[in-house]
């Protein structure tokens, strides 16, 4: 974001405000634990988001990382630091590299709301939705702080215009080169935790003998390719199918195309090769058509390409074409017109995948096991891969869009090859893998296998399966999903993805049923309680938080016997959950239970501490000197604490006003009362003493007042207004001195007394 341009007034109080939290991080307590991972995201109490780019690994002597937040009070500017993470509803404090009062270290960030008068050249404002997007340089050791050995996490909280308040409050914690990449703890119930699975939720029968399928990217329709079931209807259901992927209403069918000469007639749809913008799709039908349609069409349009029937389909590098292999001969065609642009010819295969990032297609010759890597600018062989040996079957050929990586499904393996066409790997099955897609939002690839049908085969039980692999290291992302029925006797299944991987279709040609599949995530926690010392009376706030899919909820547990038993606390079913602390509470244990359909996770056990309420004693109230006349009347110092006792009020000519001094002792026990009242007014209060109480007022005379009441202190001083530390205005001055900033005392008018 560009900088806001101010007048120098604005900059100083820029400065000032970035000072403050200089002065916030003299205050530290217990640390929490740390989080690991590339990049992590934590919720905060009101639904804010904050992401470090890079959470673990980090370089000790320093990394610029990218922090984005999103959903903050724009009411409310927040400052972005990396801390000293002193755990729930605790200030995070020291803070590493102080404040970034010239807007260059990176140190800290200052995000303000729209049209802050106050923030001049170092504050950013906030973006659409309470959002910021800005970068902090992370370095492990600082001026008595050292991250490698306590806690720290990057933070947000509410600047120096609210300090006290905590509801902007976010951490996320982070770790250095050589640390363990921790986590906030807590473990999972029956599963582990952020376990992914994939359920049943819905299956559609209405759409014959699906294919191929196709979510459409931009209008979110199910495109179903099909043949006719002619067991299952008494109407030829073969044909261009789209449906509601909810709950897989038949929005409408596309049955007729152009024949070879033109001529309509219902044509099966075997392939579905591409989306159309908007919404429609390119598919292929026997035997060498090309044809396009979208939802609502009263017919498909079509072309027939020329030569033998068309084996295999795939979108095209240039616009408004497609790849199409007929056996061994590969071919650049015109979608609208099925005009052949350019061939190539092989020595065998009939199956091939286009990879449209780096111009390259794949072709696979079972027959000769091998791949053929072709140049789609040249359309000629740059290289030739050689696949493990085997009975021949290939079930599919996909390009991973994101690395380049080919998947071929053959016999019951699926081999992996990276762009250059190095082996990678091979993923063992039982089955025979008929199709796959990938979802660069999760990094997943989603693999169908089916049972080959054959009673007398080992290992067949007519059951398929769905199975989710990570792209970057092959493991498996997902606990596999059983495909009951769906064997490949009748037709290869097929599936579509949805973007982010939260929905799953897959086909069963051979029952002519489409499965939808719903991901869950066991709740993985992202935020466990600390262990929490409080006084007595005051607030216990302990605070978890997880992630799964669906939502978790939560309910919080107590142990009053060190963990070995646990009970429900009623009530208690938010992920803040606040108390007011008894001493009867003290040793009891306290954790967050999570549960949603994928399982039950819960937070690492934290120990509750209440301390006893303290009792405070007053310093001595000294009494107001007897008033002689009309001179106003002194009272005696107090010893220890305790004011002298004052005489008794003279009568004054006109009413004459004793005036007491102040004690001087610093802690001593309640002064004397008073003297007896005299004609004229009461001595008045004493002065605060060093340490101790103001005296007290004598007691009224006739037409007198009664004195003032001092103030008690604590601790050697404190402000009264701010409770703030004296010790700790001594190091602002300190600060603002080294700074070179000075502070200007207003003066203000007199008053009379």
């Amino acid at each position: 974001m560009t900088p806001q341009h101010s007048s120098t007034p604005a900059r100083a109080g820029a400065a000032s405000a970035a000072l403050a939290l200089v002065l916030v991080s003299a205050a530290s307590a217990s640390p929490a634990g740390a989080a690991a991972g590339p990049a992590r995201t934590v919720r905060g109490a009101e639904g804010q988001q904050l992401t470090v780019s890079t959470a673990s690994g980090l370089d000790p002597l320093g990394q610029t990382v990218r922090v984005t937040g999103q959903g903050y009070d724009q009411a409310k500017g927040v400052y972005v630091a990396f801390c000293k993470d002193n755990g729930d509803n605790r200030v995070p404090a020291p803070c590493v590299g102080g404040a970034d009062t010239a807007g260059g270290s990176k140190a800290s960030q200052w995000i303000v709301p729209q049209g802050d008068p106050h923030a001049g050249e170092l504050g950013i404002p906030y973006g659409e939705g309470g959002r910021f997007d800005v970068e902090l340089k992370l370095t492990a050791k600082n001026e008595g702080l050292d991250c490698t050995q306590v806690a720290c996490s990057v933070v947000t909280r509410v600047d120096h215009r609210g300090a006290g308040d905590r509801s902007q409050d976010v951490r996320v914690p982070v770790a250095f080169r050589g640390q363990d990449p921790v986590g906030p703890g807590g473990e999972g119930v029956g599963v582990p935790q952020g376990t992914v699975a994939y359920r049943t939720t819905a299956q559609f029968t209405s759409a014959g003998k699906p294919r191929d399928l196709m979510l459409h990217p931009d209008s979110r329709k199910l495109y179903v390719g099909s043949d006719d079931l002619p067991d299952t209807a008494d109407v030829n259901e073969s044909g261009l199918h789209v449906l509601d992927p909810a709950d897989g209403r038949v929005r409408s069918t596309i049955s007729q195309a152009p024949g070879s000469t033109g001529t309509l007639g219902r044509r099966a749809v075997r392939q579905i090769v591409a989306p159309l913008p908007g919404d429609g799709v390119v598919f292929s039908y026997p035997l060498r058509g090309i044809g396009t349609a979208k939802d609502g069409d009263a017919a498909a349009a079509g072309a027939w390409v020329p030569g033998g029937a068309v084996t295999d389909a795939a979108p095209g590098i240039a616009p408004g074409t497609v790849f199409v292999a007929q056996g061994p001969a590969l071919s650049e065609v015109d979608t609208a017109t099925a005009t052949v642009k350019r061939t190539v010819t092989l020595e065998g295969g009939d199956g091939f995948a286009v990879d449209p990032v780096r111009k390259v297609i794949w072709f696979t010759d079972a027959g000769n096991r091998r791949m053929c890597r072709i140049d789609a600018a040249t359309f000629h062989v740059s290289a030739t891969v050689e696949l493990p040996p085997g009975e021949g079957y290939i079930g599919f050929t996909e390009v991973d869009p994101e690395t380049g990586a080919v998947w071929v499904g053959l016999d019951t393996s699926v081999v992996v090859h990276d762009a250059a066409g190095k082996r990678l790997r091979v993923l063992e099955g039982e089955d025979l893998p008929r199709a796959a897609r990938f979802d660069p939002a999760t990094h997943e690839a989603f693999v169908v296998r089916q049972d080959a049908g054959d009673p007398a085969q080992p290992g067949s039980d007519n059951n398929g399966s769905l199975t989710v692999y990570r792209t970057a290291d092959f493991e498996q992302a997902a606990e596999p999903v059983v495909l009951p029925g769906n064997h490949g006797q009748l037709g290869f299944a097929s599936l579509a993805v949805e973007p982010g991987a939260g929905t799953v279709f897959v086909s069963n040609p051979a029952e002519g049923r489409i499965t939808r599949l719903q991901r869950s995530v066991s709740p993985k926690v992202t935020q466990g309680p600390t262990d929490q010392t409080v006084t007595e009376g005051t607030r216990a706030v302990l605070t978890a938080r997880a992630e799964g899919i669906p939502e978790p909820a939560v309910a919080w547990q107590v142990s009053a016997d060190a963990g070995r038993t646990w009970k429900p606390v009623e009530g208690a079913n938010a992920p803040v959950y606040s108390f007011t602390a008894r001493a009867s509470d003290s040793g009891h244990r306290y954790r967050a239970e999570f549960h949603n359909e994928a399982g039950t996770s819960r937070t690492s056990p934290v120990t509750l501490t209440v301390t006893p309420a303290e009792t405070t004693t007053g310093g001595g109230n000294g009494t107001g000197g007897a008033g002689d006349g009309p001179t106003d009347g002194t009272g005696g110092s107090g010893t220890d604490g305790t004011g002298g006792t004052g005489g008794t009020g003279g009568t004054g000519a006109s009413g004459g006003t004793g005036t007491g001094t102040s004690g001087t002792g610093t802690s001593g026990t309640s002064g004397t009362t008073g003297g007896t009242s005299g004609d004229g007014t009461s001595g008045s209060g004493g002065a605060v003493a060093s340490g101790g109480t103001a005296g007290s007022g004598g007691a009224t005379g006739s037409g007198g007042t009664v004195g003032g009441t001092g103030t008690t202190t604590t601790g050697g001083g404190a402000l009264a207004s701010t409770g703030t530390a004296a010790a700790t205005l001594a190091g602002a001055a300190a600060v603002l001195t080294a700074a070179g900033w000075v502070l200007v005392r207003r003066k203000r008018p007199a008053t009379t007394a």
